[in-house]
C-alpha cells in the first residue's frame, strides 16, 4: 500500500559525504516515525538514524556527530545526509517508516535498499 524508493548510495572514499532519500508513495494515510538502517554482509540489520514527525531524533553511536537524518512530512521523505564516511558504514542501507492506518494501528514499510560502499 505504501512504497518506499531510496536513492543516493554509491561509491566513495573515506571522509568523503552521501546524502540519501527516500521518498514514500502510494496510499498514504499517516506517517509517523521514519528512519535508516543499514545491514552489512553477514551483519543484523541495524539502526541508523530515526526521526519522529515532530522532528525528535536518534542516531547509533557510531555515526553521532557524523550524519544528520531530516524529513519533510509535506512531502513524505525522508534523508540521511552522511558525512565523514568510513570503511565500516558500508552497507545497504534501507528506508523505513511506520504508517498509521487507523486509531492505534500501525504498519512498517521497508524500501527496496541502497547500497553505500566506502573505500579506504
Amino acid at each position: 500500500q505504501v512504497r518506499l524508493v531510496e536513492s543516493g548510495g554509491g561509491l566513495v572514499q573515506a571522509g568523503g559525504s552521501l546524502r540519501l532519500s527516500c521518498a514514500a508513495s502510494g496510499s498514504i494515510f499517516y506517517i509517523n516515525a521514519m528512519g535508516w538502517y543499514r545491514q552489512a554482509p553477514g551483519k543484523q540489520r541495524e539502526l541508523v538514524a530515526r526521526i519522529t514527525r515532530g522532528s525528535i531524533t536518534n542516531y547509533a553511536d557510531s555515526v553521532k556527530g557524523r550524519f544528520t537524518i531530516s524529513r519533510d512530512n509535506a512531502k513524505n521523505t525522508v534523508d540521511l545526509q552522511m558525512n565523514s564516511l568510513k570503511p565500516e558504514d558500508t552497507a545497504v542501507y534501507y528506508c523505513n517508516a511506520d504508517h498509521q492506518i487507523g486509531w492505534g494501528s500501525e504498519d512498517t514499510y521497508w524500501g527496496q535498499g541502497t547500497q553505500v560502499t566506502v573505500s579506504s
